[in-house]
């Protein structure tokens, strides 16, 4: 039976002894998000007491449930593979503007060095909606799952290429302590296991190579079919119109992600809108 046939129902341990930590622009973010967790965790005692204050926050996977291809609009103002995207972004206003463009959660980039984010704009875009949020960082820590959950965010993005395979289950617990939904994101069939494996509920699918920042538009074709049909599929970058809206919920995505076309227009709710409408297709075993 070929590969695009295979739903992934149980996990496959394959391939951990092979992992190897990521190289190139990946390499070089992971160990800035090190550094960070350094100086986050010099004052850990007082993230964990302040952890649960926002507790409130609605669930990003339901939100990815509805009858249409849901819209995660991002707050980028650059990135390593585009550079400067819209460096004056006010992320308040951005934010209004996606919501009433439809979107039904939006990720806010907290990377600073090459996104040019902040944990400051996810304080200030939870004050200014009421959608979920996706807190879109490189987390390698426990520390920081605990940090995004006390920012506001009803979710984190996990890269399973950039964790150790035999640590993404500690992420995972860390984070249901703090009721804290997680996106997995993959690129290939053996990283979906591995996050199969540490109980993924919600799984991105990036055409993108994070250390090559190469695009294949056809990963997400390849690989969201193979999700289980009980887990949110969402698939991630190279999406700016309907038609490629439309593609993805062919290959059976719940939500897309759009970051930089929507970060870089002048009518942010317009061109949220013009891919919020797309009917979803659940995939089925």
């Amino acid at each position: 039976m070929p590969n695009s046939k295979i739903i992934r129902t149980t996990p496959e341990a394959q391939g951990d002894s092979a992992w190897k930590p990521p190289a190139g622009t990946l390499g070089e973010l992971v160990r800035l998000a090190w550094q960070r967790v350094a100086r986050l965790e010099s004052g850990a005692g007082a993230i964990d007491s302040e952890a649960t204050v926002h507790l409130a926050r609605p669930s990003l996977r339901h939100a990815l449930t509805g009858a249409h291809v849901g819209v995660i609009a991002e707050i980028k103002r650059s990135s390593p593979s585009r550079g400067a995207i819209n460096p004056g972004l006010d992320s308040a206003r951005q934010a209004r503007a996606y919501s009433d463009g439809g979107a039904v959660a939006i990720s806010v980039l907290t990377e600073p060095s090459a996104f040019g984010g902040s944990d400051e704009d996810l304080g200030i875009v939870r004050s200014a909606v009421g959608v979920p949020l996706l807190r879109k960082d490189f987390h390698v820590s426990e520390s920081q799952l605990v940090e995004a959950r006390r920012l506001g965010a009803s979710a984190a993005l996990v890269i399973v290429r950039a964790i150790e395979p035999s640590r993404l289950r500690s992420l995972a617990q860390a984070a249901r302590d703090v009721s804290l939904e997680l996106v997995f994101e993959i690129r290939d069939e053996i990283e979906l296991d591995r996050a199969l494996g540490a109980g993924a509920e919600i799984i991105g699918v990036n055409n993108r190579n994070l250390e090559t920042l190469e695009i294949d538009p056809h990963t997400v074709k390849r690989i969201v079919p193979l999700i289980p049909p009980e887990c949110v599929a969402i698939a991630e970058s190279g999406y700016s119109t309907r038609d490629q809206v439309v593609e993805a919920a062919r290959a059976g995505a719940d939500a897309v992600l759009v970051g930089s076309s929507v970060s870089a227009s002048p009518d942010p709710a317009a061109a949220v809108g013009a891919l919020a409408d797309v009917p979803r297709r659940p995939r089925t075993r």
